[in-house]
């Protein structure tokens, strides 16, 4: 070779050397801040749901289902199981590389004429997971190897292990060993056996193809060579071998069953605005709902719902359906809420989405309005006929109102009326009163969108059974109305972020006045419509509710410190049936309910509270009433003349 052509190859090489060098350096230049994404490792992670007392009640997510755990919190047995399966040498590597791996892995694929080795490192599988596809290029590889350098030079071993662990997909939507542990096994990580952590680390190099729950078998195979590297290596001892080995542990399909979906959709509903990274972030969310009291209303509802189906066979199994929300009344939490019979069938709330006529569930309202405006309990209102000329109308048609037995009874107490329901007693007090007046307190109660007619009075309007949960505070919290709501907390345990939220009330009227109601609606138990939900040993108030055509039962009712709303229909809106009303339908499933609630919490109060402004003056029949600052007795002048009933 002469001197010319031996400098000219010198020249040659050196300006090769450059190019690389200068493609290597530019092509770092542009990957090098992608490393970013691993060194400020932020994945999308579930929202987890708990009801007041650190029950799971539901995981939801939008993106990964990932449940994220600390290096400190994962135990050091899958530790050393993850090494010995991907990366015995982990800790000694200073490059995030395995120069000699890469260098017998390439001369092994040259042999074979094909990739028959692998030769990755944790560090690079985790960029790999992260970053780019499986497609195998010499680019994609350059890539990775500069993208595993930055993040070992940037990263501890644990930092990185802690990434690994957690953005590793094990199957079944399963991102994250603490995920995967919670879904295949019911277990955090610090309870699982050696066995289980094998068949864990078994997954991520075939998610679908070890899937323990569809190929438990092929799972249990490629766990018991994990097992026997890690015997093999001097990691585990023979008796841990041995007993591992033949351990088949329970596999579940799914992570867990949610214990209150409406209760979850319904906190979703309520955040999602306010926190739109709710279902990617990590949110823990603390419900107000106390589980074993939600269990039993799901239980409440089934039950009156087959019971119904049995009473009438015409009805439409398909069509009917219930709600049932109860919730303390002395701060306004929810303790439970089931939106319909069938979750899986309708996730529709019927609890909060729906708005149902309320019947004869208003007219406690009505007359709390007459009583505070100076009527008494003993105070004698006429149930007699009325008939009015519909508005707007030029064919003569009027509204005729009746009562449910369809007679009049003539003079009879405000007490008697609310007691037993009368809609013409009603309409008549509420004429006295002055339809303006009774709306303009309507309003004041929290009821909205009212047309001024006097139908109102008996329940044409309509309103959700959560909406009603709230107003009946009014009466149940003794003139407070308590806002009803269903998070208790909120948090982002990996921020230090954390909201309490704190009951809300308003003072509506004086707590004797309210204890008038409460007082009058217990007769409605003891004697009145609502006869079904009367249970021995407790005080029990409340008013049924029913529509025109048995097409709305309700139940609204309350103890000295809980408070249920129960409704039952069809949600077509069509008849339950001849006599299908809220004291049938719905108020022996309050009876039902509260009868097993007691046993669950025997510390609820039997008793209501009587105010000190409330004393009791004498009826001419002997008969003790009621009466207040606000509602003095009756000074009417044939009181002694007729019955008081």
């Amino acid at each position: 070779m002469t001197k010319k052509l031996l400098t000219f190859f010198i020249i040659l090489s050196i300006l090769i050397a450059i190019g690389i060098s200068i493609y290597i350096y530019k092509f770092y230049e542009s990957i090098k801040f992608n490393a970013d994404k691993i060194i400020y490792y932020n994945p999308p992670q579930s929202a987890l749901f708990y009801d007041r007392n650190g029950n799971l009640l539901d995981i939801r997510y939008s993106k990964q289902n990932r449940l994220y755990v600390k290096y400190k919190n994962i135990p050091p047995r899958v530790i050393e199981t993850l090494l010995a399966t991907e990366d015995t040498s982990f800790f000694e590597e200073n490059w995030g590389i395995n120069i000699n791996a890469i260098i017998r892995a390439f001369i092994t694929d040259i042999k074979a004429g094909k990739k028959v080795e692998g030769a990755s490192t944790i560090t690079q599988q985790l960029v790999r997971n992260i970053y780019l596809s499986r497609k195998k290029t010499i680019k994609r590889k350059l890539e990775e190897i500069i993208i595993s350098m930055e993040v070992s030079h940037m990263l501890t071993k644990e930092q990185i292990l802690e990434r690994y662990l957690n953005q590793i997909f094990f199957g079944n939507h399963y991102y994250g060993i603490k995920t995967a542990s919670l879904g295949y096994f019911h277990k955090n990580l610090k309870n699982l056996t050696l066995k289980e952590i094998a068949m864990l680390i078994a997954l991520p190099k075939g998610p679908s193809l070890y899937d323990p729950i569809r190929h438990y078998e092929l799972n249990l195979k490629r766990a018991n060579l994990i097992l026997k590297r890690m015997y093999l290596l001097g990691w585990i001892s023979r008796e841990e071998y041995e007993t591992a080995i033949m351990q088949r542990p329970k596999v579940y399909k799914k992570m867990l069953i949610p214990k209150a979906p409406y209760a979850v959709d319904e906190a979703i509903r309520r955040l999602i605005n306010k926190y739109p990274d709710l279902l990617t972030k990590g949110y823990k969310i603390v419900l107000t709902i106390d589980l074993p009291t939600q269990k039993l209303a799901k239980e409440t509802l089934k039950w009156n719902y087959k019971r119904l189906l049995k009473m009438n066979p015409n009805l439409n199994p398909k069509q009917l359906n219930g709600a049932l929300i109860t919730i303390n009344q002395k701060n306004g939490e929810v303790l439970a809420i089931v939106g319909g019979v069938n979750y899986k069938q309708s996730k529709f709330n019927r609890v909060t989405q729906s708005k149902r006529g309320l019947g004869s569930s208003i007219k406690p309202f009505v007359y709390q309005i007459a009583l505070n405006e100076g009527y008494n309990p003993g105070t004698l209102i006429p149930d007699m006929n009325r008939k009015f000329k519909l508005t707007n109308n030029t064919n003569k048609k009027y509204w005729m109102p009746k009562d449910f037995e369809d007679d009049t009874l003539g003079l009879v107490s405000l007490r008697y009326a609310l007691t037993h329901s009368l809609n013409l007693a009603t309409i008549n007090l509420a004429m006295q009163v002055g339809i303006g007046k009774i709306i303009k307190n309507l309003y004041k109660f929290g009821f909205d969108k009212m047309p001024r007619n006097l139908s109102i009075v008996i329940g044409s309007i309509g309103e959700s059974p959560w909406k009603m949960s709230q107003l009946y505070t009014i009466f149940s919290n003794y003139g407070i109305e308590s806002k009803v709501h269903l998070i208790k907390q909120i948090s982002i345990p990996r921020e230090n972020f954390q909201i309490d939220i704190k009951p809300q009330f308003k003072k509506i009227e004086p707590s004797y006045q309210a204890y008038l109601i409460t007082n009058i609606l217990e007769d409605v138990v003891k004697k009145g419509t609502g006869r079904y939900a009367y249970l021995k040993g407790i005080q029990i108030a409340g008013k049924t509710g029913t529509t025109n055509k048995d097409i709305d039962a309700w139940w609204c009712g309350y103890t000295p410190n809980s408070e249920t709303i129960i409704w039952f229909g069809n949600d077509n809106s069509t008849s339950l049936g001849k006599w299908m009303t809220g004291g049938r339908v719905s108020a022996p499933a309050f009876r039902y309910y509260y009868k097993r609630l007691l046993k669950i919490h025997p510390e609820l109060k039997r008793y209501f509270h009587i105010p000190k402004e409330v004393k009791t003056y004498l009826l001419p029949n002997g008969q003790k009433e009621l009466f207040t600052p606000l509602s003095p007795p009756p000074k009417q002048k044939a009181l002694n003349e007729v019955p008081v009933f």
